[in-house]
């Protein structure tokens, strides 16, 4: 659970990806406009812990890509209605300046109106995705109203990366996250909707174990790794990636809102990952797949 004793740590960093890793996508990266990185940064400090990469967009891919990360995929999501399009005008704008390093994935506010049509919009302009986050805006995956938006994934053929993890809990959300998110309410998704490519990050923490069956028996289920193997959350840490599907799971850094050095994931992986394939699929195989990132296929 957040709190704001959680602090930021003073632990070393590298200047580059560590030596023994294969190339990396870093396929969890938040990008705002400069006034929401900056209400993200103040919710975080009120209510998480602090954040120690206080970047503005450009200088978060420059940073990343400048210390050997090949590939950045871009998440950002819309905390309110009707601001929707104009984040994904924005995401579209920064991935061009950065084409053939950047993805970028759309959002959009679930149950605003025309939502269907500003997702569609969205994909037009060239993003590769969307991303959603249940705890932020407070959604039900098993909605009617999801329904719509899941089709037009599909008929794009755009994957969906939600965080529906019932944690990181915190009062400061507008809803509780322990009502709304579940890793039974998924499988009906992943059921009903077996065209649809989803990805939840943070391994789907606090149900891990759940999330790790669910990746077993449906192919259409990614996760992502971002901040679960660090051992900074207050959750247990003890997750040997060897045992999941090596080809459904993607790293992700979730930076630049991390209280530690940007390279500990990449370090961990190093360390606890065995090289060869299992090892690139993780670093870069796997999000080039779900992501269709053409310079890795």
């Amino acid at each position: 659970m957040l709190n704001p004793q959680m602090k930021s740590l003073n632990d070393p960093e590298g200047h580059y990806v560590p030596s023994r890793l294969p190339p990396v996508i870093d396929s969890h990266v938040h990008i705002f406009p400069r006034p929401l990185f900056a209400a993200v940064r103040r919710w975080f400090d009120d209510h998480g812990w602090t954040i120690r990469y206080r970047l503005r967009t450009r200088e978060v891919f420059d940073y990343l890509l400048s210390r050997g990360v090949r590939h950045i995929v871009a998440l950002q999501y819309a905390h309110k209605k009707g601001i929707a399009r104009g984040l994904n005008g924005y995401m579209a704008e920064q991935c061009k300046m950065f084409s053939g390093q950047v993805t970028g994935l759309a959002t959009v506010y679930p149950g605003e109106e025309d939502a269907v049509n500003i997702l569609q919009e969205a994909f037009d302009s060239g993003l590769k995705g969307v991303k959603l986050h249940a705890h932020v805006q407070c959604f039900d995956i098993n909605h009617s109203s999801m329904e719509e938006l899941y089709d037009c994934c599909i008929q794009n053929d755009k994957p969906l990366l939600m965080h529906i993890g019932r944690e990181p809990k915190s009062p400061a959300y507008p809803c509780d996250p322990y009502k709304i998110c579940k890793a039974e309410k998924l499988e009906e998704v992943l059921r009903n909707f077996p065209d649809l490519k989803i990805c939840v990050p943070h391994l789907g923490v606090d149900e891990v174990s759940h999330y790790h069956k669910l990746s077993n028996r449906y192919d259409n289920l990614w996760l992502d790794t971002a901040m679960v193997i660090t051992d900074y959350l207050p959750f247990d840490n003890r997750i040997e990636l060897v045992r999941y599907r090596t080809d459904r799971i993607m790293y992700g850094s979730d930076f630049p809102n991390i209280p530690y050095a940007w390279d500990r994931e990449l370090r961990e992986l190093q360390d606890k990952v065995p090289g060869g394939d299992n090892l690139r699929k993780i670093c870069a195989e796997n999000a080039a797949v779900f992501f269709n990132i053409e310079e890795f296929r």
